[in-house]
């Protein structure tokens, strides 16, 4: 089969690419960062996604689309490229894949496109209302609604997953990562609030520094933990590639999780063991952060089984730490 893949470099992207080169696979891989992927089966386009050339170039002959590229930020500047990048460009994706003749597409989607900081309900399965409170969630939630039409009207067959927050294990222990920097770490979370201009709660992060780093338990305005969905990478890009490989996914959203959401309070208990760092708590105004996302549909229909918990994805950061 030859599948091109969309955001090939990235952690997801570069883990399903390698997966489907090893097993046999051609791979064509999109993306605007070069991939470090050296293969006989791989091809390497670096363009972006208002590149319409390219894309059409990208999806001559290829047997099914992975679109697991977007754009995300959370800085106010970044809304235009958001929706450029995740709306504009997944209908340059979906008009090439028509053009190409290509039988299926898995869109990446998010599960920012329910209202997580709101839920009607816990856990959120795929019926729950989807009422995005991110420019991020409603690009990727606009972008599902083109998929659907290309499905409905061009009979592309397609499947959307909307992803839990994903990362790499190893991402867990970097104090300075993307995501769980700003999260987890004091350091990187006052620098993150400063740039959002948050400076309030930046303020109120700084009476806690005495040179050294320190962990976070950031707390609802009551006390209570923040609770959030975090995959592990090898189990989402098992659930794309279920997808891929599944001829009945078509027509459905599914919703891929881990095998537990993660309360702050024991993500900072692991993460103390692996790094030696003292925590703090703090209640961090705003609305509560509490979700967990039910994903027994993607279990029951794609065969889906998330095999990585909060706790095992920190054993296995400090495994590799040890081993380096």
């Amino acid at each position: 089969m030859k599948i091109l893949i969309t955001g090939s470099s990235g952690r997801i992207g570069r883990t399903v690419t390698s997966i489907l080169l090893n097993r046999g696979d051609d791979v064509v891989g999109f993306d605007a960062v070069s991939s470090p992927i050296s293969h006989e089966n791989f091809t390497g386009i670096v363009s972006d996604f208002s590149d319409t050339a390219a894309l059409s170039q990208a999806s001559d002959g290829v047997d099914a689309i992975l679109h697991l590229g977007a754009f995300m930020s959370w800085k106010k500047e970044d809304q235009q490229k958001i929706f450029e990048a995740n709306v504009t460009g997944t209908l340059n994706i979906l008009a090439a894949a028509v053009e190409s003749g290509a039988r299926k597409i898995v869109f990446a989607s998010s599960g920012e496109v329910y209202p997580d900081r709101k839920p009607e309900y816990l856990p959120i399965d795929e019926k729950h209302p989807t009422n995005p409170t991110s420019p991020y969630g409603l690009s990727k939630l606009m972008a599902e609604e083109a998929v659907r039409f290309y499905e409905r009207v061009h009979h592309l067959p397609s499947v959307i997953l909307r992803f839990s927050h994903t990362q790499d294990a190893s991402e867990l222990l970097d104090q300075n990562s993307f995501f769980s920097g700003s999260r987890f770490y004091l350091h990187a979370k006052i620098r993150q609030q400063r740039e959002f201009g948050n400076h309030q709660l930046a303020d109120l992060l700084e009476t806690y520094k005495d040179g050294n780093n320190k962990l976070v338990v950031s707390c609802n305005e009551d006390g209570q933990p923040h609770c959030m969905g975090i995959s592990d990478t090898r189990d989402t890009v098992a659930g794309v590639i279920a997808a891929l490989d599944s001829d009945l996914a078509a027509g459905n959203a599914y919703n891929l999780a881990p095998p537990s959401a993660t309360s702050f309070d024991q993500a900072i208990d692991c993460l103390k063991v692996a790094t030696g760092l003292e925590s703090i708590r703090i209640n961090i105004p705003g609305p509560d952060l509490n979700y967990e996302s039910d994903c027994e549909k993607a279990k029951e229909n794609l065969g889906y089984q998330p095999k990585w918990t909060f706790e095992r994805m920190v054993e296995d950061a400090v495994r590799q730490r040890d081993a380096k």
